[in-house]
């Protein structure tokens, strides 16, 4: 009985990200050298005691603002400060952080989304009613995480150097009752506001145009520093980066011929403003 529950807690502890177990390795070093209870830490940082030890095990990525206080009270001189950007891919599911990383230093990001508002545009409620309606049901805390590691990838937009991006929606994905109506209405406003940035442009395809190239479903394409292109699909929790030239040359063709037959961003936002004023 007694090998088996070590073997089922040893089993837990592997699922650990490494970046968490060691991000907590050096909190716990910092606080033993500053002289710090785990209790006494806690109530510096603004967290519960449970919070800290969670933390310090590798159970829980800590989250920016623990960072920031950490490294205050713990003078670590930028020691964690330098793990949180790890610490925050490490949130998102196994099959996405390659992509995640690239898109991280993206110079040019496109995407065509049909059924769903893409992440980089979602609001927090948003996000937290797709993730709470996912099939198998995610814990209370996975839903957090996942939340929290899409909002943080939305940094991209606003980062320096700026990253050029166009995001096409099918009208379908706007008019996707996905939470409370007043979930729905932020979600739509927030987008109005989003496409005001300078780096943001935002289309829409309407529902009644028939065939077109998306129908084949989602994708992104990315160029990165080098100057290399990049696609991306996913679907039913799987994900795939395609580097290989000709494949990502045949999305090219198609996201092109998408944003012809797109609304253009005046008449997408027309669109939008319409919807929200309704949901």
């Amino acid at each position: 009985m007694g090998t088996s529950r070590t073997k089922k807690q040893r089993s837990h502890a592997d699922d650990r990200p490494g970046i968490w177990v060691g991000y907590g390795k050096l909190v716990k070093l910092f606080r033993n050298r500053a002289g710090l209870t785990q209790e006494a830490f806690a109530e510096v940082v603004g967290y519960s005691y449970e919070q800290v030890a969670s933390i310090e095990q590798g159970r829980r990525p800590a989250k920016a603002m623990f960072t920031e206080r950490a490294e205050l009270a713990l003078n670590a001189q930028g020691a964690l400060a330098v793990l949180q950007d790890d610490v925050d891919l490490a949130k998102l599911p196994l099959f996405f952080q390659d992509f995640a990383l690239i898109e991280a230093e993206a110079i040019s990001r496109m995407c065509y989304e049909p059924l769903l508002i893409p992440g980089l545009l979602q609001t927090e409620g948003y996000a937290r009613a797709l993730f709470s309606a996912h099939c198998p049901p995610l814990s209370e805390e996975m839903i957090e995480q996942h939340t929290e590691a899409r909002l943080s990838r939305q940094k991209l937009l606003t980062r320096t150097p700026m990253v050029e991006t166009c995001f096409i929606i099918g009208e379908t994905a706007l008019m996707s009752m996905a939470g409370t109506p007043q979930v729905v209405r932020g979600q739509l406003q927030h987008l109005l506001k989003q496409g005001e940035m300078r780096n943001v442009e935002i289309q829409v395809m309407p529902a009644d145009r028939g065939f077109h190239p998306g129908l084949n479903g989602p994708m992104v394409l990315m160029e990165t520093l080098e100057h290399r292109h990049v696609g991306y699909i996913e679907s039913q929790g799987v994900g795939l980066v395609i580097t290989d030239a000709a494949q990502v040359s045949g999305f090219s063709l198609r996201y092109g011929k998408l944003r012809t037959q797109a609304l253009n961003a005046e008449e997408s936002a027309q669109l939008i403003e319409s919807l929200a004023g309704e949901a």
